[in-house]
């Protein structure tokens, strides 16, 4: 069971106090603070734990701080939506807004390789009004002799040079929970110039202790890539480790499917989850059309496969899009067959725009028959 009160609640006042002291009565029963810290004001839930089917929900929305409350209905309770839950979930993370209900481009290197290479993203990304990117400092790699990233080494430039071009949120996937101190320890080094989302890799989904870990710190937001040879539930249980340690700041990313159906791609996209996602969970969505195709190959009609299924993810709904960007692919370390070119943000930028328009359309459309 879930009590969702009212905005802005004062957790010091006494009406607040009441609902806690009579909860503390309540046999079997424990309950866990939430709170949301959105744009405009501060969302606080209680979710009980415990046999709840025998409490009383008028009782419990008689209390004069409590707006509804909710019934659990899914195992992921605290980032899924419930019956009659149609709450539009949002924070936001050093001046920038992610929720369900917008759209943001983090494009950047896949493995940061010199810096040269950062300030040149960084520098276009600037021209193009753009205030977040990605940026790889970690690499998870299948083969043990391959490139796995430069590691702490890298921090302090990447995020010198972030706050010099005023890149605001930079996605940095971590694979293992020491690195949260070293990316820690490097922004304060620097002065805090730029904030991070820890992005945990397709590889790591399952890796509990990782996700609990990352869920128990609370400074900075997750991006968590579906797990490529599992079921999306399996994924979505796998959030849920995340925001019941504590940390509700999750973005959820679809990366394509690991089969060879989905050849010539370099996955199976599974972008037609977008929708499933939001209705299912508070989550906004992220879509990596980058590691889904794997390649820069056009049809006949010039428009490149990872500009397609990026349309086609940002038609269903996606609020955020992962997309590899490189100044000379021929000379990246991780992934140079699949990165953009930087002549070729202000094209994407513009076609992202296209498809979200129409998807803003659309949705307008089935207001209409609602």
């Amino acid at each position: 069971m879930i009590i969702i009160l009212h905005p802005d609640t004062d957790q010091s006042a006494e009406p607040y106090k009441k609902l806690v002291e009579y909860l503390d009565t309540l046999p079997g029963i424990r309950y866990r603070t939430h709170e949301v810290l959105g744009a405009q004001q501060r969302l606080t839930e209680l979710y009980l734990i415990g046999d709840t089917s025998t409490l009383d929900s008028e009782m419990m929305e008689s209390f004069e701080v409590v707006e509804r409350v909710v019934r659990i209905s899914r195992e992921y309770r605290v980032l899924g939506r419930h019956k009659d839950d149609q709450r539009s979930g949002e924070f936001t993370y050093n001046g920038v807004c992610f929720s369900q209900d917008n759209l943001h481009l983090f494009a950047g290197l896949c493995a940061v390789d010199t810096r040269e290479h950062v300030e040149l993203m960084f520098k276009h990304l600037q021209a193009h009004d753009q205030v977040c990117a990605r940026m790889g400092a970690y690499k998870p790699r299948t083969n043990p002799y391959s490139f796995q990233g430069h590691g702490q080494s890298c921090l302090p430039y990447v995020f010198e040079l972030a706050g010099q071009y005023g890149i605001k949120v930079i996605a940095m996937e971590i694979t293992h929970d020491d690195q949260i101190q070293e990316i820690r320890d490097a922004l304060a080094d620097s002065g805090n110039p730029t904030g991070v989302i820890l992005q945990i890799g397709t590889r790591n989904i399952q890796n509990f202790e990782l996700l609990k870990s990352v869920g128990r710190q609370q400074e900075y937001p997750v991006l968590l890539k579906r797990g490529f040879g599992i079921t999306l539930e399996e994924s979505l249980n796998a959030a849920e480790y995340l925001a019941s340690e504590g940390n509700r700041r999750v973005i959820f990313c679809l990366r394509g499917m690991k089969t060879n159906m989905g050849d010539p791609h370099r996955n199976l996209v599974d972008f037609a989850h977008v929708p499933v996602i939001k209705r299912m969970t508070h989550m906004p969505v992220c879509i990596d059309p980058s590691h889904s195709v794997g390649n820069r190959l056009s049809s006949p009609d010039h428009l490149m496969d990872v500009m397609h299924v990026t349309a086609q993810g940002i038609i269903a709904g996606a609020n955020m899009v992962l997309v590899d960007f490189h100044p000379d692919p021929t000379k990246a370390l991780v992934d140079g067959p699949q990165a953009l070119l930087l002549d070729e943000l202000p094209w994407f930028i513009e076609d992202m725009r296209i498809a979200r328009e129409a998807y803003e359309k659309r949705a307008s459309l089935a207001n209409q028959y609602v």
